[in-house]
């Protein structure tokens, strides 16, 4: 298995188990399973409110000798309500408790805007901070100090757009280990991907295959990704699968790569994928596939009663 490298040395198994809107009852297992199969690289947070599942199977695989938890490399994440500098430590705290971890591998700030304490999801004006009351940089130096604490190996941001990185770059001090965004090939972030090199910031990939599950009503129009015809015809010639290869275009770009699944055969192939090996010709043809979708939008968090606008959270594409 491929590893990204952070500065220190330390390594990031290229391919992860994704665990957002892995249902109750359901997470525990892939978790187990995944850990079975060979996965060393666990992707959850606080806002999935699955992660005391997440610890059980994590417990079970290391009580029964599958694994060392420091073999493991665990993610977590802040929710938007834990922003103010009071709360980063209290929410980790609470992420270990159910996590049943001394510390978290890697810790990232969720999305660069801020809610007040015990807000889930905002449904008006007043469940917000703006930046004037919460800044990135009141999180990000907050963020600093758990990993000074030891709670957090590494830490780092998701969903922060160039704009946003700049501002934590300018503050001097550390700078984010990885930014975990939305990427697959009908949105390859190139110049956000671009910057993250030349900053020396890792990146994940979540939604690598097009997020088939958010097939909510008003995303029923969306293009989709595991169908596309270019997809499609490198999964033929390669004899694999169409999800494979949307994994292994990740690996081919460096770049870490998170698929969700609770299937056990699914949980299997998406590590599989790791063999695949993808010639210029296929890299190609998933560059200039010729769709350019964003499934995640941010919408919830950007509408009318909101003090954020999308470019608070996106690069125009």
């Amino acid at each position: 298995m491929k590893n990204l490298s952070f500065k220190n040395g330390d390594k990031l198994p290229i391919i992860g188990l994704g665990t957002w809107k892995s249902k109750p009852g359901e997470v525990s297992q892939a978790v187990y399973w995944a850990i079975e199969a060979g996965y060393r690289h666990i992707d959850c947070a606080a806002v999935y409110q699955n992660e005391n599942e997440v610890g059980e199977g994590i417990a079970k695989a290391i009580s029964e000798g599958l694994v060392k938890r420091e073999e493991l490399f665990v993610t977590s994440k802040l929710w938007n309500n834990s922003h103010k500098k009071e709360q980063v430590l209290p929410a980790l705290q609470k992420t270990l408790s159910d996590l049943k971890l001394d510390y978290v591998d890697l810790y990232l700030i969720h999305w660069p805007i801020a809610f007040k304490a015990g807000v889930g999801f905002p449904k008006e004006r007043e469940d917000f901070y703006t930046y004037d009351e919460v800044s990135i940089a009141e999180t990000w130096v907050a963020m600093q100090v758990v990993k000074e604490m030891g709670y957090a190996k590494h830490i780092g941001v998701s969903n922060f757009n160039q704009e946003k990185l700049k501002e934590l770059v300018k503050l001097g001090g550390q700078l984010p280990e990885m930014n975990q965004v939305e990427m697959q090939p009908y949105l390859p972030q190139d110049g956000l991907v671009e910057y993250c090199i030349e900053h020396g910031i890792l990146m994940t990939a979540y939604s690598p295959l097009g997020s088939p599950d958010s097939r909510a009503e008003k995303h029923e129009n969306d293009p989709k990704l595991l169908v596309d015809p270019v997809v499609k015809e490198i999964a033929d010639k390669h004899k694999v699968g169409a999800g494979q290869i949307l994994i292994a275009w990740s690996i081919a770009r460096d770049i870490a790569v998170i698929p969700k699944s609770v299937n056990k055969d699914r949980i299997k192939g998406n590590l599989a994928a790791a063999k695949i090996k993808l010639d210029d010709h296929d890299l190609m043809e998933l560059r200039d596939i010729g769709v350019s979708h964003r499934f995640i939008d941010g919408s919830f968090f950007t509408g009318d009663n909101s003090p954020y606008e999308p470019s608070d959270l996106f690069d125009t594409v």
